[in-house]
C-alpha cells in the first residue's frame, strides 16, 4: 500500500475524504466572507487530490507529476506564508507572478487541477458507458488544452485510449454507482467557490487569468 493510500485507509474513501476537506475550505469562505483562504489548509486538501490523478492512469500522467510538484512547493511556502493573498502580494512586489517556479504560478496550475478534476466528475455523471474517454477528453478540452503545447495534446489524446473502464474506476475508488455520485457532486459543489475564490482574488489584483 502506498503512501497516498494509508492517508485514507479507515477513515473513508478517496473521494468522501477529499469532498470533506473541500466543503470545509468553502464553509470558510462562506462564514467568513471578506476574509482570505488560508494557504496551509488549502494546500493539504488539494495534496489530496493528487489520487484522483493516478487512479485515472497514464493519460494525466503529466497532470498527476505537474500537479504534486506544485501542490508541494505551496506545502511548503504554508510555512512562511499565511494566506493565498499573501503569496500574489509577495509575487507582485518581486514582479514574479508569471514567472515559471513562482507561487503565484504555481497556484494558478494548482487551481487549473482542481477545476479538471470537477469537469471530469461533471461529465462522469453526465454518461452512462463503460469507457471513459469521452468524459474525460471533453474535460481535458474545456480545462487544460488551450495551454498546452501540440506535444502534450497529442500524447494526452494517445494515452486516453489506457482508461481505466467505469466499472475499474470505481473498484480504484473504492465505490458504487450509488456512492460515486454522491461524493462527486459533494466534490463539484465544494471545489467550485474555491475555484471561484482564486479567480476572483487574481482579478482583483489585475492579473490576468488567461495565461
Amino acid at each position: 500500500m502506498g503512501e497516498e493510500d494509508e492517508r485514507f485507509e479507515e477513515v473513508g474513501t478517496p473521494l468522501s475524504i477529499i469532498a470533506e476537506a473541500f466543503e470545509e475550505l468553502a464553509r470558510s469562505l462562506a462564514l467568513r466572507p471578506g476574509e482570505d483562504l488560508r494557504l496551509a489548509p488549502f494546500s493539504n486538501a488539494c495534496s489530496l487530490v493528487s489520487v484522483l490523478f493516478g487512479r485515472l492512469g497514464i493519460a494525466f500522467k503529466f497532470a498527476e507529476i505537474d500537479y504534486v510538484a506544485k501542490v508541494n512547493n505551496l506545502i511548503e511556502a504554508s510555512k512562511i506564508y499565511n494566506t493565498l493573498q499573501t503569496i500574489l502580494d509577495r509575487d507582485i512586489k518581486q514582479n514574479s507572478v508569471s514567472k515559471a517556479g513562482s507561487l503565484s504560478r504555481n497556484l494558478r496550475r494548482v487551481r487549473q487541477g482542481l477545476d479538471l478534476i470537477k469537469a471530469i466528475f461533471e461529465q462522469f455523471l453526465l454518461t452512462k458507458g463503460s469507457s471513459l474517454k469521452e468524459p474525460a477528453s471533453t474535460a481535458y478540452t474545456q480545462v487544460c488544452a488551450p495551454y498546452h503545447s501540440w506535444a502534450i495534446r497529442k500524447a494526452v489524446s494517445a494515452g486516453m485510449y489506457a482508461l481505466p473502464t467505469r466499472e475499474q474506476l470505481l473498484n480504484k475508488l473504492n465505490e458504487t454507482e450509488y456512492s460515486v455520485e454522491k461524493e462527486m457532486k459533494r466534490y463539484i459543489a465544494a471545489s467550485d467557490p474555491v475555484i471561484k475564490y482564486i479567480d476572483k482574488l487574481f482579478v482583483s489584483k489585475n492579473i490576468s487569468l488567461d495565461w
